[in-house]
């Protein structure tokens, strides 16, 4: 699990090849284990199930911890609580990723005041688990490494889940039926270090190793051809056709270290 790098501009930061399969507003989350004043209280803001992890965007993003990364490979005795009083809610454990700005590992608990918890808690253990299936790699969570490149705002069909579902399953639309807006998802180059649904995406090239923690970095605009390779997509209901928004990119999210000097401005 990493800490502040899945953020940008307000909105949610993704991995290439990952998609987005269900998004809850009004989620509170609680941090239990941990004495670092950043997992203090609890938080309110929107959560994202991925193909390849969790991500918690905090609704207050001057708070230090203003995004969480809970890649499936990080999680562990994972918990649907349906309490005889008080509503449903979802918890476990999670493990820091090196160089995930955090160290160790914390207990957490997700609460949704819009309820939905139960569909959320069992979409997130079936995903977990089909992913679990194609992890190749040691068990301790890979190393973070922030993207080689610019990040920029995707197209929604670059990151929609599949319309038939994975391999008989599909998410519950029904009690998740909103998606994330178009211009909140903001996706990098690079593909995730950890194993999702269908396995590893496309460019993965193993395991990140332990380094010095860094955060993405602005690069040179690219050409005209390839801000057309990186943004267009097909529809196949017309073959004739292919579209190509025109690409912006954008400056990284701020480091930890930048976003605690900030909040104690």
């Amino acid at each position: 699990m990493s800490l502040n790098t899945a953020h940008a501009n307000g909105g949610v930061l993704i991995h290439a090849g990952e998609s987005i399969l269900l998004f809850a507003e009004n989620v509170e989350i609680d941090f239990h284990g941990k004495d670092e004043a950043t997992f203090k209280g609890r938080k309110k803001g929107k959560l994202y199930l991925t193909t390849h992890r969790m991500i918690f965007n905090n609704k207050h993003m001057n708070d230090t911890l203003a995004s969480f990364s809970f890649p499936f490979v990080t999680l562990s005795q994972v918990e649907l609580e349906q309490p005889v009083f008080g509503a449903n809610y979802i918890k476990g454990k999670v493990r820091a990723q090196p160089n995930g700005n955090w160290v160790g590992e914390a207990k957490f608990e997700l609460h949704f005041n819009k309820g939905g918890a139960i569909e959320f808690g069992q979409a997130m253990l079936r995903t977990a688990q089909m992913a679990s299936s194609n992890n190749t790699g040691p068990d301790q969570p890979p190393a973070y490494a922030p993207p080689p490149s610019a990040y920029y705002q995707a197209p929604p069909p670059a990151y929609a889940p599949a319309p038939n579902g994975y391999y008989g399953w599909a998410p519950p639309f029904a009690a998740f039926p909103n998606q994330p807006p178009a211009n909140t998802v903001y996706m990098t180059d690079m593909p995730p270090p950890y194993p999702g649904i269908n396995g590893y995406a496309a460019g993965y090239s193993g395991y990140a190793q332990p380094s010095a923690p860094a955060v993405p970095t602005q690069q040179p605009a690219p050409s005209k051809e390839q801000e057309a390779a990186q943004s267009a997509y097909y529809d196949p209901s017309r073959p004739n056709c292919a579209y190509v928004p025109p690409p912006a990119y954008y400056e990284p999210p701020p480091s930890y270290q930048d976003h605690n000097g900030k909040k104690n401005d």
